[in-house]
């Protein structure tokens, strides 16, 4: 029988007694088995190492001088270069930042003080989806008759991609929406983003939407006859809210200013 190599890792957090804590946790991990590639205290610190040395997990606190944790995060996300990004996971005594890391692809999120059978669970997390990475990455350009295996209740549902909607971040998982219904899936936007490239479009961190499917971009007060939900015409920070409207469901999506350029020019596209 094969034996996994270690699992390479980064651990960033500005407090010293906690990066010996976790250190000492994931030496007791087994299965899969850990190793600390190096410990760094600040964001910055973590970006250089990075530009020089690989890992497969950064375990990330939140709060720290300089940058936080939530945005090296957003840059490991949205860096370029070919090469696939480190998996995330916090660590942090501060849970209300839950939402916004999983927003940004991480797999999980952890609070001090923690455990070992949390800790190990999570890696466990962590390996299955670095072998779904490598499968992606191995694997063709999804084509106009692939299916998603998706795994419901005991059972094994195929999807034809052809038939989604939108994929959308939703904590730990993805919702996956049909025109008649929602599936959940584990998985990260980042890996299907870059295999359903030229298919499906990031709108936002937390969500991919069929081309085929968006029907209307607008940055006015929006209401979703299916949702009812509300779309401000300004945001937290004053700046215009802009949403795109999903096909047959009639759901609205936010779309964010840093992907606003790319959907104007996919509705443009569609309308030529």
């Amino acid at each position: 029988m094969l034996t996994q190599a270690p699992m390479k890792v980064l651990i960033v957090d500005d407090e010293p007694l906690a990066r010996a804590r976790l250190k000492a946790l994931l030496q007791e991990c087994r299965d899969p088995h850990a190793e600390v590639m190096a410990d760094v205290g600040t964001a910055s610190a973590a970006q250089a190492w990075l530009r020089e040395h690989a890992c497969d997990l950064v375990l990330l606190d939140v709060q720290m001088p300089g940058p936080d944790g939530l945005m090296l995060a957003d840059s490991l996300r949205n860096r370029s270069g070919g090469v696939p990004a480190p998996l995330v996971v916090f660590v942090t005594a501060h849970a209300r930042h839950a939402l916004e890391a999983f927003e940004l692809d991480a797999v999980d999120y952890l609070t001090k003080p923690l455990r070992l059978e949390r800790l190990q669970a999570t890696l466990q997390r962590v390996a299955q989806r670095l072998r779904e990475r490598e499968a992606a990455q191995s694997a063709e350009p999804a084509q106009e008759g692939e299916v998603l295996s998706i795994f419901e209740r005991g059972r094994v549902v195929r999807v034809p991609l052809s038939e989604v909607l939108y994929m959308k971040a939703e904590l730990k998982y993805l919702t996956v929406r049909t025109a008649q219904q929602r599936y959940v899936m584990d998985g990260t936007l980042g890996d299907w983003e870059q295999r359903l490239a030229g298919r499906f479009l990031r709108v936002h961190r937390n969500a991919l939407v069929a081309k085929a499917a968006v029907r209307e971009l607008d940055r006015h007060g929006l209401e979703s006859e299916a949702q009812g939900t509300d779309f401000a015409a300004l945001d937290a920070e004053g700046n215009e809210s802009w949403a795109v409207r999903i096909a047959v469901v009639n759901e609205w999506l936010t779309v964010s200013r840093r992907q606003l350029g790319a959907v104007r020019e996919a509705l443009k596209a569609q309308a030529g």
